[in-house]
């Protein structure tokens, strides 16, 4: 099926590593010209390279932390000024360490945690929603989590999860009318499939086993109906789907858990 993205104009926030960067690789198998937002500039000048491989029409990086003042806007504005407008935008970026709830005390990582899980996309969403409202049509995708609806040692990462279902809700109920789409991938644990899959700045590079180690791994399997931990290229697939006016032009507000059944939304 063509999803009828070729040429389509889209911005992916943490775009240069893991599940960003399988995003990254889904959009280009598409031919669409996409921005990469992401504070790691030399790995996401590697996914850049990547892209154009994979058959991308462009793709152009904006090196930021988005958490800073205006980096949203800038990211939004890299898209609308190369190429006239914003069809897709991916609320990809994200952050965490894994803590019991009791023992997770550190405000300053709190802080951190929502800004960079959250207040990105709101920032990013905000600066979003002017180009598509004039154009009539764009999609929003939210990345949540399983830890949205409760998971161990994940309680203020899930906290920010969830509430960006309740953001992608409202943004998909206040700007329906203006034919833009908004909806929510919730992946499953995503092991990097490589080293190549991840960059200096990202939470896998402390090693696997500093964020989920093979017991660990293991118990969370045998909780998955199909057996399976999904990957970077199943969260693309589902996203890429979901931002397509073609194949998903009738779906908006709804959350999509990718993770083999692990959770049933």
């Amino acid at each position: 099926m063509d999803l009828g993205l070729r040429g389509a104009r889209v911005l992916v926030t943490g775009g240069a590593s893991n599940i960003g960067r399988g995003i990254l690789h889904g959009f280009a198998r598409e031919g669409a010209r996409i921005v990469i937002s992401d504070i790691d500039g030399p790995q996401a000048e590697k996914v850049r390279a990547e892209a154009l491989e994979l058959g991308a029409d462009a793709v152009e990086v904006e090196v930021a932390d988005l958490t800073g003042p205006s980096a949203a806007d800038a990211a939004v504005a890299h898209v609308v000024s190369s190429w006239g407008g914003i069809d897709a935008l991916v609320n990809n970026a994200g952050w965490s360490v894994p803590g019991f709830i009791a023992e997770d005390t550190d405000r300053t990582k709190w802080q951190r945690t929502v800004e960079i899980n959250f207040f990105t996309a709101i920032a990013c969403t905000q600066a979003a929603i002017p180009s598509m409202k004039e154009a009539g049509c764009g999609s929003i995708v939210f990345i949540a989590s399983d830890a949205a609806f409760g998971q161990i040692r994940q309680g203020i990462y899930g906290a920010t999860k969830a509430a960006l279902i309740a953001l992608a809700r409202t943004t998909a109920r206040e700007h329906g009318r203006h034919g833009i789409r908004s909806n929510v991938i919730c992946p499953g644990l995503v092991i990097p499939d490589s080293p190549d899959a991840v960059g200096a700045d990202s939470l896998w590079a402390v090693g696997q086993d500093a964020v989920f180690n093979d017991k660990q791994i293991e118990f969370l399997r045998k909780d998955i109906p199909l057996r399976r931990l999904t990957t970077a290229e199943d969260i693309a697939n589902s996203v890429v789907w979901a931002s397509s006016h073609t194949a998903a032009r009738q779906v908006t507000g709804q959350v999509l858990s990718v993770s083999g059944g692990y959770t049933m939304p």
